[in-house]
């Protein structure tokens, strides 16, 4: 019984096993080495499930290091490289449950020398995911080799340790490139970019199977007595998530378009990744490696990408970028997206873990800003931060909103304009870090040394948070003039904010759809109002998408333009999001469902023109004042009332104020705990 089935079978047996998610299988890890051992604690079970860490230098023309299991700790192998296994005594020196240790560089920058920068992508052994296999040649055609997949594979990258030679890339779509019959004897090198090559004498014209995979006679894959290392990666197999029932990997291919706009080239892969690598098979192309923590934005932004079969550092290039369902390559650069080539990819999802607790999620904290460049880690310091909204909380200033999704663009909650890289700039990449943000010095609003911020950090979770980059109409169903839009929260938005980010004027202002408005009304973030429009023409948001109408409003849907929607919904312990109708007395507990009290308070009256009130516990929900600020105004805290109370199952509201609880007023609110 091969692993998957098994671990079906267990299930519907009642030994149901944990459900594996592909943050417990795969990391991206950024680091800047310290020139001594360090420890690098991103969540993977290496010494007990095995795996591979592969290594590159971002800002150096080092080669990329491979150390794996099934091999050992400080046994290297390059794959811009042709070289025979190597030693490396402060390589990977030890795998660990949580991670890896990596050790001190002693001068050889490769692996973690000071004031350079890294990355390291850690591969776990999963049925369905990935393997690593090592085995002895023997120079016969049609030797089989065992692998523990438990699935056909999508890809295997095979190298001989002993010796010098060449990479060997089976992947399953050059099958038939050149509509050969059996097409099955393509080989590419993950060492050059060379095109894809025929040969019987590498993979003898047999598909791998669940179990194996099968060999020809050629030294570089199997010559007598010759040792080798095999990567095997799995691609649509539905054995992951909450359920069992979801893919991370799929290993594919496209033809390329040659151009961008509104003709960009979408590659579908049923889930939103989180690296990419693409090779260009029908003629000479280079391995691109791309990663959403480094840079890998929605279209229109720069990526960094690094070659797999170079030393060369990462490099900024407008590629494409990820979208809901799969990812986007744009222009006409050759490795990507030349028009009429053919390109073979491996795309992993991104993570999609549930968080256990509101401390994996969300972060509130305050801080002096400085007019140099500053590290904002926050409080929690342990997720990556993928929204970010600052506030300079003494003088009359913008609320700044950035998302990884979005690069160095900005928008602000209380204004229609477009968005800019007038706050985060283009020299420092404010998401290029494992926790928190990076902020430019002396930039107005965001972090100078005569401020003082307030500072929201988001993490994309599943049931919590969500950020969607869209084109206008590029979901659009021209026979309903509806476009149904792709999300990744995994449940029904309980409320969204949808943005244009190319437009600057009332037609551009920010929609918020919540639940207990309905569709026909909805609230505009920069503004005071709520008000009725047919923007989503009835239709609820489901689990999967959200729809609107798509006949000529530039504020959520038009050609030629785009748009970014952050989704939030209600997670139980650790957001809400409700209304209730006012009562005009003090002590009112709003009861959120959380066993610590609220650490975030947004408030809007939608009966009657309101701001949009926000509350922190970083400033203060206490007994006594509560300093507070609108989300439609740059104006300073407002630090003289008390609104709201802490209370240890969400808040209370100590005031009949008008806009916070006026007697049979209408009020929606969103909390976090």
């Amino acid at each position: 019984m091969d692993p998957i089935t098994q671990q079906t079978t267990l299930a519907s047996a009642g030994g149901k096993k944990d459900p594996v998610y592909v943050d417990d299988v795969f990391s991206t890890y950024l680091h800047a080495g310290e020139n001594s051992s360090s420890t690098i604690n991103n969540g993977i079970d290496l010494s007990g499930e095995g795996g591979l860490v592969w290594v590159k230098t971002r800002d150096n023309t080092y080669s990329h290091f491979l150390f794996d299991t099934e091999r050992g700790t400080t046994k290297a192998i390059s794959s811009n490289l042709t070289n025979a296994e190597f030693t490396e005594s402060k390589g990977v020196t030890a795998f660990n449950s949580n991670g890896f240790n990596i050790g001190g560089s002693g001068g050889d920058i490769g692996f973690n020398g000071s004031g350079t920068d890294y990355a390291y992508w850690t591969f776990r052994k999963a049925p369905g995911f990935f393997d690593v296999v090592t085995y002895t040649g023997n120079g016969t055609a049609g030797r089989t080799v065992s692998h523990n997949l438990g699935s056909v594979p999508g890809c295997i990258l095979i190298k001989r340790i002993d010796s010098a030679d060449g990479w060997a890339v089976y992947h399953k779509n050059t099958e038939g490139y050149f509509n050969y019959d059996p097409p099955e004897n393509l080989i590419t090198f993950l060492s050059n970019s060379s095109a894809a090559t025929g040969g019987i004498v590498y993979w003898n014209d047999t598909v791998p199977t669940s179990s194996v995979f099968t060999l020809g006679s050629n030294s570089i894959v199997n010559g007598s007595g010759m040792s080798y290392v095999a990567y095997v990666f799995a691609s649509e197999e539905a054995a992951f998530g909450a359920n069992g029932n979801e893919s991370i990997i799929k290993c594919g291919s496209y033809t390329g378009n040659g151009t961008s706009g509104s003709s960009v080239n979408s590659i579908d892969l049923g889930f939103e990744p989180q690296w990419v690598m693409i090779k260009k098979t029908s003629s000479t192309g280079n391995w691109l490696m791309f990663d959403t923590m480094r840079g890998f934005p929605a279209v229109g932004s720069e990526d960094e990408y690094i070659y797999a079969n170079s030393n060369n550092a990462a490099a900024p290039h407008q590629y494409g970028g990820p979208t809901s369902t799969g990812f986007q390559v744009e222009g006409t650069d050759g490795d990507a997206n030349g028009n009429g080539a053919t390109y073979i990819y491996i795309a992993i999802r991104r993570p999609h873990k549930p968080p256990e607790t509101a401390a994996k999620c969300f972060d509130v904290f305050t801080q002096a800003g400085s007019n140099s460049t500053q590290l904002r880690p926050g409080t929690a310091g342990s997720s990556v931060t993928d929204m970010a909204l600052i506030k300079n909380t003494g003088s009359n200033y913008d609320w700044v909103l950035g998302t990884r999704s979005m690069g160095p663009y900005n928008l602000a909650t209380n204004n229609s304009s477009a968005e800019s890289t007038g706050r985060f700039g283009t020299s420092i990449n404010v998401w290029d870090q494992m926790s928190g943000t990076e902020l430019q010095g002396g930039v107005s609003g965001i972090n100078e040394s005569s401020g003082n911020y307030v500072n929201y950090h988001f993490t994309r979770k599943p049931g919590f948070f969500d950020v969607v980059a869209y084109a206008g109409h590029q979901y659009r169903d021209a026979s309903t003039n509806i476009s149904s839009v792709p999300h990744n929260l995994g449940v029904v938005p309980e409320m969204i904010w949808i943005k244009s980010r190319n437009l600057s004027s009332s037609s551009s202002k920010w929609v918020v759809y919540h639940k207990d408005l309905g569709t026909s009304s909805f609230g505009v973030l920069n503004l005071d109002e709520t008000v009725s429009t047919n923007y989503f023409l009835g239709n609820t948001p489901t689990n999967s998408v959200f729809k609107l109408f798509a006949g000529g409003f530039s504020t959520v849907d038009t050609s030629g333009n785009d748009y970014v929607a952050y989704l939030f919904a209600t997670l139980p312990g650790i957001s809400k999001v409700g209304s209730f109708t006012g009562d005009g007395a003090s002590n009112r507990t709003i009861d959120c469902g959380f066993t610590t009290g609220a650490r975030f308070v947004m408030i809007k009256r939608t009966d009657s023109s309101a701001s949009w009130f926000v509350f922190d516990s970083a400033r203060g929900i206490v007994s006594g004042n509560d300093p507070y600020s609108v989300f439609n105004q740059d104006s300073a805290d407002v630090t003289s009332t008390d609104f709201i109370d802490p209370n240890n199952v969400g808040f209370e509201i100590d005031t009949n104020n008008s806009d916070i609880n006026a007697s049979g007023g209408s009020y929606i609110f969103y909390a976090i705990a």
